[in-house]
């Protein structure tokens, strides 16, 4: 029963690392965009600034659970 549950503990753990690299790639793209933008647009800004947000959220999460990609 603990190695199932230490299992599952371990995938979440590897789609929540997986995750953090998507939106941190997500976050860089658009901030590389906005930075080339003669006049960004407000939805533009908005999803930069939800994409960042969903980051360091993910970020929070991964030190509360004591997961490192090392």
């Amino acid at each position: 029963m603990f190695r199932k549950k230490r299992i599952k503990k371990e995938i979440l753990d590897q789609e929540l690392l997986q995750s953090i690299y998507q939106l941190k790639n997500e976050w860089t793209n658009l901030d590389d965009i906005m930075a080339r933008s003669i006049e960004p647009s407000e939805s533009g800004q908005f999803d930069l600034a939800v994409a960042k947000a969903k980051y360091f959220y993910l970020i929070r999460e991964a030190k509360h659970r004591k997961i490192s990609a090392g």
